[in-house]
């Protein structure tokens, strides 16, 4: 396994860019529960709190996938410095707001706008498209992102919660804000390895998303992210419920550790399937994986079944993304990237939403069916965009040929 991952970094200013992006990502899970944390402590008011996190969450859902859109249009180096100030100044803004006890509207207005903050993780990503196109390392290197993904959800939201609680409230955000400025900086200054920007095809002025295999590769995201929102939400519940509060951080970092190995091990694979039949076995996978979930009587069980679910999720991530990068015109391959990342965080909020409500009313048996239903939504959408996926991704493979 290690040495498919030394060829992937064997091509030059690799290992640059992707550590820059790590540093540059690691913002987006730190500053949706900073923003919590930080206001839980400076105005004890989880409701405002939680509601401009979400606020926050849905700028960058809407803003992102335009930014993107701009980079495929002029490049990296010229929209991700001016975007990023933007950002910076805004969640700057937010700080000292929250800091000094400025009006709630400010904070709002703060937040909507820090919502310009790129997807990184879909620049990464575009890079080692530009490295690897039409080689089988471009799948180990989507598999290497998807575990980095995982890992950034492990440190971020741990490190935020930290430095708020430890050091003064606005310290999670902060930090955040500093490493979204260095990592941009470091990353934008690769430019050997920036893609170029491409003459638009025949459809120049349309979205990515206007692309039937695109929306139901982004719903497939939206329902697998339900699950992963289900279970960070359900897991504090139930750890809770069966008197071990502490243990839910346990059982979020085991599903993220069965996600990661499971990731690594399916970068190093040459898959004989099709990527449609692919995405079906592992969506399916999904569904079945969740469905202990509604007989589990304790955390040791609990960790057991959420360790099995997360070994499909980044293997199903991976193949969404090497899809993406079939069927999607190479001129607009970062906003549609940066559309099914979006998916992903929507269905991460829905999930979390919806689950939270749920287990107030049922209990977490209530929530845990959440994901069950989500399990059956993902198969569902897989099921019935086969032929379309199909379709293009063949369209795809042969004119690539």
């Amino acid at each position: 396994m290690p040495g498919h991952y030394r060829e992937l970094f064997a091509a030059k200013g690799s290992l640059a860019f992707s550590a820059a992006g790590l540093v540059a990502r690691i913002p987006v899970p730190m500053m949706g529960i900073g923003i919590i944390t930080m206001l839980a402590q400076t105005r004890g008011d989880y409701g405002l709190a939680g509601l401009l996190s979400a606020v926050f969450t849905l700028s960058m859902a809407l803003l992102g996938p335009q930014v993107s859109r701009l980079v495929d249009r002029r490049g990296q180096s010229r929209i991700l410095l001016p975007v990023t100030g933007i950002s910076v100044m805004a969640l700057g803004a937010l700080l000292l707001c929250a800091r000094f006890g400025a009006p709630v509207w400010t904070l709002y207005a703060s937040a909507i706008l820090a919502g310009f903050m790129p997807s990184m993780a879909a620049m990464v990503r575009a890079r080692w498209s530009r490295l690897y196109r039409g080689s089988a390392r471009l799948h180990t290197a989507f598999a290497w992102e998807s575990v980095v993904d995982e890992l950034t959800f492990v440190i971020g939201p741990a490190l935020s919660v930290a430095l708020c609680t430890t050091v003064f409230p606005e310290a999670g955000p902060l930090v955040a804000v500093v490493f979204l400025a260095v990592g941009v900086l470091l990353f934008v200054a690769q430019r050997e390895t920036e893609p170029p920007v491409l003459p638009p095809g025949g459809s120049a002025g349309s979205s990515a998303i206007r692309l039937g295999a695109v929306r139901v590769l982004v719903l497939t995201l939206v329902a697998g992210g339900v699950i992963v929102g289900t279970v960070d939400v359900v897991s504090v519940a139930f750890a809770r419920h069966v008197g071990s509060p502490s243990a839910a951080g346990v059982v979020v970092s085991v599903y993220a550790v069965g996600s990661a190995i499971s990731g690594l091990a399916f970068g190093t694979l040459k898959p004989a399937m099709t990527p449609p039949r692919l995405l079906l076995i592992g969506t399916a996978g999904t569904a079945a994986s969740v469905l202990p979930l509604l007989v589990v009587d304790g955390v040791v069980s609990l960790c057991a079944v959420v360790f099995v679910a997360g070994l499909f999720f980044s293997p199903t991530m991976i193949v969404v993304m090497g899809m993406i990068e079939k069927v999607v015109p190479a001129e607009k391959l970062t906003e549609g990237m940066t559309w099914a990342i979006t998916g992903l965080s929507i269905g991460v909020a829905l999930g979390a939403a919806i689950s939270g409500e749920v287990v107030d009313r049922f209990g977490p048996d209530g929530g845990f069916a959440v994901a069950v239903v989500a399990g059956g939504l993902i198969v569902l959408i897989a099921l019935l965009s086969y032929p379309l996926l199909r379709r293009k991704t063949a369209i795809s493979e042969e004119a690539a040929r």
